[in-house]
């Protein structure tokens, strides 16, 4: 599946580059190195592969920000729809190829919905009569019609993607990149742009789409996979996807279902869970037809749950919170909490339910308004800016929020140096934190030169230092790869294991599965449900209301009636079963 270096790249695709590297001014090694890819007219590409790979600098190239806006030394030739893009600015080929961010947020400004449409069209020269006939229909194109005369900041996160995307429709490209379009996005977002994604698929639009989880490009034409700026796999889905040992090593998080067949000796490709499930039954023909066993699996779990929690003393209460940003809306309504010693909640819910605003309050970013917080046992108005940090620390979802030492050393020790400690006792702890997060060899570097995940663990490491029994950690999986994301998550598993009660907010459903004892679902503000995560799986009425899509792995268990969490445990119970 490796294209090879003699293999013809046809004139009339729609883009291809031919032979294309690209060194950034000062790095170590290429992104790129000799690259062959071509996107034919009307088909649909997954990029997947690590964090560094060379994913973004592909797109890159396919618009000219490469080599144009970015420093360092370029080598190949990109065509266009056959034409070689040698020399031509950035503004040339917006028209031809539009591109979406990973940042949607960033490529939107102005005052209102219908000006963030004119804007590019603007920049390249468009007549003002053909602009505003262009505004509507792609407006309507991805489902905002009526929205013109809203304040972008007003909008969902799903909806804010869908403008950055119709600005980009309405220069009317043949070919259209995202980059990771969904990394910020909650489900009902995720699911809202991939739809688009579909229809603009069967518009016959040239799409390229990067992305980490694999299970989102099932439907793309090819998949390729990137490693260190070059192309190790391309081909059709039904060929990349069960190769699953591959796709780890490269950082993409393969399909659940097909992860299940493999554990019990299947190596097919599954487009769906429906497929998924003939293919199984086709194989162990004895499997329960019905969902005779989930409740009783579920009550059983759940009770083991629930006398956990009761049998710990809280370390942190909250009593009947109400919050509200000053001229807004109530973001917080009568939130009722416990956290006990040793749990692992995950929060979930909905962009703008009222998660961050939840944690600020927590460890005191955010004044209480309504309502009471109490750390073991006292209020938190009364405490000390350290005493709360001793008790609670907090990881923001961007780690270059609360990162601004000069070395990874100064950056763990900072705390612990305002809190008095002496130098022993500071250099014994940084120690500790940097063993623990595996930066030990990094301590002299520049925090700001270190990969995102690197930054994540920092992070993680500069609270840790403070030793405290919560740790709240915001998305802290957000825009890294699948190992990254393992790596974050058997570090966090390992604190929680020594006794630190986790919180994590997150919108990925198979960290909850696989990593979560109890889930928080918050909607507009208010405690949804709160229990433990195998019941909340299978509550198929709350699940649709707050748009959160169970992991394939348990929609497929379900199928058999078993309320299973992660892969390895619904293959263990097919072939205990069959």
């Amino acid at each position: 599946m490796k294209p090879r270096e003699s293999d013809h790249i046809s004139a009339a695709s729609a883009a291809a580059l031919e032979g294309v590297s690209f060194t950034y001014a000062g790095g170590g090694r290429a992104a790129l190195q000799q690259l062959r890819f071509e996107l034919r007219r009307g088909e649909m590409v997954g990029i997947m592969g690590a964090s560094g790979a060379g994913k973004s600098t592909l797109a890159k190239c396919l618009n000219r920000i490469v080599p144009r806006f970015e420093d360092g030394e370029f080598g190949g030739v990109v065509r266009i729809s056959g034409r070689a893009l040698d020399g031509e600015r950035v503004c040339d080929i917006a028209p031809m190829v539009g591109m979406v961010f990973q940042d949607f947020e960033a490529q939107l400004f102005s005052t209102n919905v219908a000006h963030e449409v004119a804007f590019a069209m603007e920049q390249i020269g468009l007549p003002r009569k053909e602009i505003a006939a262009r505004i509507g229909p792609a407006l309507d194109a991805v489902g905002l019609a009526g929205f013109d005369d809203r304040d972008p900041t007003s909008l969902s996160g799903g909806e804010k993607q869908r403008l950055a995307i119709a600005s980009v429709l309405a220069l009317r490209p043949g070919v259209v990149v995202l980059d990771e379009p969904t990394s910020d996005l909650d489900p009902e977002g995720k699911a809202e742009v991939f739809a688009l994604i579909r229809r603009m698929r069967e518009q016959g639009l040239s799409l390229v789409v990067i992305e980490h989880e694999a299970e989102e490009l099932r439907n793309c034409d090819r998949i390729v996979v990137l490693r260190d700026g070059e192309i190790i796999v391309d081909g059709p889905p039904a060929e990349v996807m069960i190769r699953l040992a591959l796709l780890e090593e490269c950082g993409v998080h393969p399909p659940d279902v097909n992860r299940v067949m493999a554990l019990i000796g299947i190596e097919r490709h599954a487009a769906s869970i429906d497929e998924a499930e003939a293919i199984i039954r086709a194989r162990y023909p004895r499997l329960p037809a019905v969902h005779e066993e989930t409740a009783a699996i579920t009550d059983r779990a759940s009770a083991q749950a629930g006398a956990t929690v009761e049998d710990t003393p809280a370390l942190l209460r909250v009593d009947h919170l109400s919050f509200a940003y000053p001229f807004g809306p109530r973001v917080l309504d009568d939130v009722c909490l416990e956290i006990a010693a040793g749990e692992f909640i995950a929060i979930i819910g909905q962009n703008g339910s009222g998660k961050t605003t939840l944690a600020k309050h927590l460890v005191g970013l955010i004044a209480t308004g309504e309502g009471k917080i109490k750390i073991g046992g006292r209020d938190r108005a009364t405490l000390h800016a350290a005493e709360t940090a001793h008790q609670v620390g907090y990881v923001f979802q961007n780690p270059d929020h609360q990162i601004f030492a000069a070395t990874v050393a100064d950056e763990v020790a900072f705390g612990p140096r305002n809190f008095g400690l002496d130098d022993a006792e500071i250099a014994r702890r940084s120690e500790e934190v940097l063993s623990a997060v595996n930066l030990t060899a990094e301590r002299e570097r520049d925090p700001f030169l270190l990969s995102k995940g690197e930054r994540q663990r920092l992070a993680v490491a500069s609270v840790l230092a403070l030793r405290p029994r919560v740790l709240i950690l915001d998305e802290p999986t957000t825009g890294l790869d699948y190992r990254e994301q393992r790596r974050m998550m058997g570090l966090i598993g390992d604190l929680n294991r020594a006794g630190i009660a986790i919180v994590m907010i997150t919108h990925t459903p198979w960290l909850v599965a696989e990593y979560a004892r109890r889930v928080v679902l918050l909607r507009k503000g208010r405690v949804m449900f709160d229990g433990d995560v195998r019941e909340f799986f299978t509550r198929d009425e709350l699940l649709a209301n707050s748009s959160f899509r169970p992991p394939e792995a348990t929609l497929l268990g379900r199928r058999f009636g078993v309320a299973a969490l992660r892969p390895d445990e619904l293959a263990d119970w097919i072939t205990g079963h069959a």
